[in-house]
């Protein structure tokens, strides 16, 4: 397997779509049979309405499927249900959901969360104020979450709207804490996720919103609250272990040493350093040989320090943990 294949790619679209709703709100379930209400009950308080529910159920092994006929019998939404069979993980449904989308804007909202009743209406104000001059670069809007408490996820932004992007946030040290925001579908549409990254454990959906860095589209960040983010879930993503998560934090350091590396490595060396660490990390769990990371890596001067990093991998990973 050539590893530097496995990297997402982005072409834009020739023609724009036409779509049927403004949003597309995606939910992936996962044996998530006691809060896929919550999603459910938020929705239907929204105050903008023009939206559909697409809920993909990834193969749940308790009786997610049987709880979600029950809720979209007695709901009035717009609803689209697929039923996969088989688990394939978060991503891959990620991509069946971009493909599935007919709303302008693609919004995830987890199986365990809910969202503030005005949410949508409040995304939507938000972008109809970008300036147009700026709305062509402008892939989405990204607000802050609370949790089931009331407590903010994450700090402030210092100036709101705030114009940056995944990988500008990274570079300044910004917080990446969770957040929530949408991104236009017909950007999404147009990144392409290689399948063999598929079903290999957690791939961080930061190789989505780091490429659309790397091509140069902005989020606007604000300080609007807009979702409720329970912290009490057992499988939550950001419940990592470093073993099962070890492909996909191999695919997201080769995304940012080979994107951003040449233009911003001296601006912030530390976040470059990271990156090879985790790369390093990832092989101690991984049947690549040296020679694969070698391959994929552009940078010289990256290529020789994994290099000389490599024996010591072990060592390394047990001293900083």
């Amino acid at each position: 397997m050539n590893l530097k294949e496995l990297l997402p790619t982005y072409n834009s679209l020739e023609k724009p779509t036409e779509f049927d709703y403004k949003f597309t709100i995606f939910t992936p379930v996962y044996n998530r049979a006691d809060t896929i209400h919550r999603v459910f009950n938020s929705l239907e308080r929204q105050t903008f309405k023009d939206f559909e529910l697409l809920i993909i159920n990834d193969g749940s092994k308790d009786n997610s499927h049987e709880v979600i006929q029950e809720l979209i019998s007695k709901s009035k939404l717009n609803i689209r249900y697929v039923n996969n069979e088989t688990n394939r993980h978060k991503m891959a449904c990620i991509v069946q959901g971009i493909n599935l989308a007919k709303g302008e804007f693609f919004l995830p909202l987890d199986s365990d969360d809910e969202c503030v009743e005005n949410a949508l209406e409040v995304f939507l104000k938000i972008y109809n104020n970008i300036p147009l001059e700026k709305q062509s670069y402008i892939s989405g809007v990204t607000c802050l979450c609370v949790d089931q408490h009331g407590n903010l996820i994450d700090e402030k932004f210092k100036e709101t709207p705030f114009y940056s992007s995944s990988f500008e946030n990274r570079l300044n040290e910004l917080s990446l804490e969770e957040k929530w925001g949408f991104v236009k579908t017909d950007i999404l549409k147009g990144v392409y996720i290689n399948p063999e990254v598929f079903s290999k454990g957690y791939i961080p959906e930061g190789i989505i919103w780091n490429l659309l860095s790397k091509h140069q589209f902005k989020t606007v960040f604000t300080n609007d609250i807009q979702r409720i983010y329970y912290l009490d879930t057992g499988n939550r993503i950001s419940n990592q272990n470093h073993k099962n998560d070890a492909f996909g934090m191999a695919v997201f350091s080769l995304c940012i040493l080979n994107w951003f590396y040449k233009d911003y490595f001296w601006k912030n060396p530390k976040v470059f350093l990271i990156r090879v660490y985790s790369l390093i990390r990832a092989a101690i769990f991984l049947d690549f040989k040296r020679q694969d990371y070698i391959k994929a890596l552009d940078s010289k001067k990256i290529k020789l320090l994994v290099n000389l990093c490599w024996p010591f991998k072990k060592m390394f990973f047990k001293i900083i943990g």
